[in-house]
């Protein structure tokens, strides 16, 4: 899964308002509040007025008489006090929430008309809920109104994709979830060109620039041993793990006209990604796994994939996942 960026910010003013709402990054944006102290005026210098002394033209002594000066008392004038400025904070501004979503991810809306619980009846509510699978990315063979094989393996894969009982049936718990689904399905890969076979969902995924173009219903090994006659040659014994490996593979091989008679069995158009183990078409594709190792898909899907060229020679093939331990 894709590890969601972590953003930080920082606060200028003493107080924050309140986070509401979902989970989401919120940018505050800085305020400046202006600082200050108080001011204090000097006190004005003390003024001391002295009197002027008095000339006295030269007399006998006994008739001069002394004269006083007498100093103009000190004045001091109380300190001005000039008050501190008001500080105002400036108001804190908080961005609207933004939602994030992964590359890979494409929302669609719920359904404009609600879909009917059709059980698996032909008719025009079959009809629109075969729309609804297209516009989710199910793939089937088309809305045409009738319930056949790729109608009930889409709503098999719908059933898997969401975690429901996989019956092919659209019971009224999956005609719900079919009206109210806003997000197209994807795969886990948001990058490349790729076929994604997801082992724990049961499920293949085409991929094209990141984006999941469809999802199919499949079924891979079921990894059970197994000990049978080879189906081209009885004297041999087949002897495996019934495993669909893991990893990043490429495709090798291919057989593009029809039916192949292989080694345990007949398989439809394969495509080859490691010795034997190839993505097939095949009657039988359950809500569990059941082949000896290849990932099944249904005849008419491997011809769509065929069609439109999704599995070129050395295309890359992604398995991953574990099997469930009981029907989907």
């Amino acid at each position: 899964m894709i590890p969601r960026p972590h953003r930080s910010h920082r606060r200028h003013v003493q107080h924050a308002l309140p986070l509401l709402g979902l989970p989401v990054v919120l940018f505050a944006l800085s305020s400046c509040s202006a600082t200050g102290g108080s001011a204090r005026a000097e006190a004005p210098p003390t003024q001391v007025t002295v009197a002027p002394t008095v000339a006295v033209s030269p007399m006998p002594p006994s008739s001069v008489e002394a004269v006083t000066t007498t100093a103009v008392p000190t004045t001091t004038l109380p300190p001005t006090t000039t008050a501190a400025p008001t500080t105002t904070a400036a108001p804190t501004t908080t961005a609207a929430p933004t939602t994030t979503l992964p590359p890979n991810v494409q929302i669609v809306g719920p359904s404009a008309v609600l879909i009917e619980a059709v059980g698996q009846r032909d008719g025009e509510p079959t009809r629109i809920m075969q729309e609804r699978l297209l516009q989710l990315g199910f793939w089937h063979a088309g809305a045409d109104g009738e319930y056949g094989h790729t109608t009930k393996q889409a709503v098999m894969a719908f059933q898997k994709y969401l975690g429901l009982p996989a019956t092919g049936e659209v019971d009224q718990v999956t005609a719900d979830y079919l009206t109210n689904v806003t997000q197209r399905a994807n795969g886990l890969t948001d990058t490349g060109d790729l076929i994604e076979v997801d082992k724990s969902r049961q499920l293949l995924f085409i991929v094209r620039g990141g984006q999941t173009l469809w999802t199919i219903n499949a079924s891979t090994g079921s990894e059970i041993p197994y000990e049978t006659p080879n189906k081209n040659d009885p004297t041999k014994i087949e002897v495996g793990d019934s495993v669909t490996p893991v990893g990043l593979f490429k495709v090798y091989r291919e057989h593009a006209d029809g039916w192949r008679e292989g080694d345990l069995g007949e398989i439809f158009r394969p495509k080859y990604f490691r010795g034997g183990v190839a993505v097939h078409g095949s009657g039988s594709i359950p809500d569990y796994p059941a082949s000896h190792g290849c990932v099944r898909v249904s005849t008419a899907a491997m011809d769509f994939i065929w069609a439109n060229d999704f599995m070129p020679m050395r295309s890359v093939v992604w398995v991953h996942g574990q099997i469930p331990t009981a029907p989907l």
